[in-house]
């Protein structure tokens, strides 16, 4: 993506020399164009993407926010964060001996990738097949991986329709923005296709925003603004935010002023659904503003879960998911510890219907109602406190209403959000759960 920005005209000369010596100094000279994107200290003596950068890739017809999301399992969270703000997919992977084979395999980082970017409802996907010039641009080669993922892809949900592959040389730039020069000669004798800007430009197509439902924000990043203000980045996912607005900040009973909202490039006036933006706000306390949390109007408020159902898909797994599984809950931004508290019925993938009632076990493939409970946590060394995300059904807000689920650093299923279960405490009677 680096040399893409370069080649199209988005980073200048000087930047890229600069790249270039000071990764030559630390030993990583060939980490020069993701450092357009790496920019802490420690990814780049790493040499592995940490957190989500952003970019905007202005081209004919487009202007691209691009997401640069970790690939290394070790920051599979913050991929989450970024591929929940996504509309498509580009995902590249290493044509060179062996490289492609061990992310594909079981366990593998490109089958994982594909489901959770899948499961958090991006149904649009452009595969670029990359370092063929370390293959000699095989045609044997990118074949033979389009042979192997194409009915892996399907496989996941995506629509072989809107799959589309691209053969590129990265490093040299051959059929990003263009095929001329003579790197590009050995690949111009067997493909014809689009570029991979083209392939963006007349493929991906930008889908429908809702933009008369009640306004969401939640939070993927906070920082300290200018003056008094503090700066909260995300993407809108439902209605409009506009400047002057107030807004309530949940879980919590806080409200801020919205005093400016930044894109990547201009300061505008409203924002809706679907972009991603920055939040100047004023009028609160920053310790009230956390990544996770969802800023909304306050008449129109999300409500809050601890309790609640689910409909989930369960992936291919090694261990059976039983009632009691301890969980990592993934929502946007926010991870909590939670477990599966009850497995109400397994049910037909294809028509929903209820198959059997109260499953002892979930195991590979199945589709399955589930009760799944945020666990408290421990605060001041002796107490608890409870803990409460913003969910919203997930036929009325999708994006609102998708989660993930992983266990011992594996995504085990995904699904959606369909009501909360209220706790009733009361001195005299017991608890009492009903539906909300």
């Amino acid at each position: 993506m680096g040399r893409l920005l370069y080649d199209s005209g988005h980073v200048d000369e000087k930047t890229k020399v600069a790249n270039e010596r000071a990764s030559s100094k630390i030993g990583k000279g060939s980490f020069s164009w993701a450092w357009q994107f790496d920019g802490t200290a420690e990814e780049r003596e790493r040499g592995i993407t940490m957190d989500i950068a952003v970019q905007t890739l202005s081209i004919p017809h487009r202007n691209i926010t691009i997401l640069d999301a970790p690939g290394h399992r070790d920051f599979i969270p913050n991929m989450i964060s970024g591929a929940s703000q996504a509309d498509c997919t580009l995902l590249v992977v290493g044509a060179s001996t062996g490289e492609f084979e061990a992310g594909f395999d079981r366990g593998g980082q490109t089958r994982e990738h594909v489901v959770l970017v899948r499961s958090l409802g991006v149904t649009q996907i452009v595969v670029a097949i990359n370092k063929l010039d370390l293959v000699d641009w095989s045609k044997g080669r990118y074949e033979d991986i389009c042979h192997q993922l194409k009915p892996f892809l399907v496989q996941s949900g995506f629509q072989s329709s809107k799959t589309h592959f691209v053969p590129v040389g990265a490093m040299s730039g051959v059929n990003l923005v263009n095929r001329e020069g003579q790197d590009a000669i050995p690949l111009n004798t067997w493909y014809s296709g689009p570029t991979l800007v083209e392939d963006m430009v007349d493929r991906l197509q930008p889908p429908r925003r809702d933009i008369t439902s009640p306004s969401r924000f939640p939070v993927s990043n906070v920082f300290k603004g200018q003056g008094s203000t503090t700066g909260v980045w995300g993407r809108v996912c439902g209605g409009l935010v506009q400047v002057g607005e107030t807004l309530r900040v949940l879980p919590g009973d806080e409200t801020a002023v919205v005093k400016a909202i930044e894109t990547e490039t201009d300061r505008v006036q409203w924002a809706a659904a679907g972009s991603n933006v920055t939040l100047y706000l004023t009028a609160i306390d920053p310790i009230h503003l956390d990544v996770g949390r969802v800023l909304c109007p306050p008449t129109d408020p999300v409500r809050l879960a601890s309790v609640f159902t689910a409909r989930i898909i369960v992936f291919d797994i090694q261990v059976p998911i039983l009632a009691g599984t301890s969980i990592e809950l993934f929502h946007h931004s926010r991870d909590v510890p939670a477990a599966i508290s009850k497995l109400n019925a397994t049910l037909d993938r294809a028509s929903g219907a209820v198959i059997k009632q109260n499953p002892r076990v979930l195991t590979k493939g199945a589709s399955a109602e589930v009760q799944v409970a945020i666990r408290q946590v421990a605060f001041g060394g002796t107490g608890v406190r409870s803990v409460v995300i913003p969910l919203e059904p997930f036929s009325i807000n999708k994006e609102m209403g998708r989660i993930l689920i992983r266990r011992g650093g594996e995504t085990i299923a995904a699904g959606m959000y369909i009501r909360r279960l209220c706790l009733l405490h009361s001195q005299t009677w017991p608890v009492v759960q009903v539906l909300c």
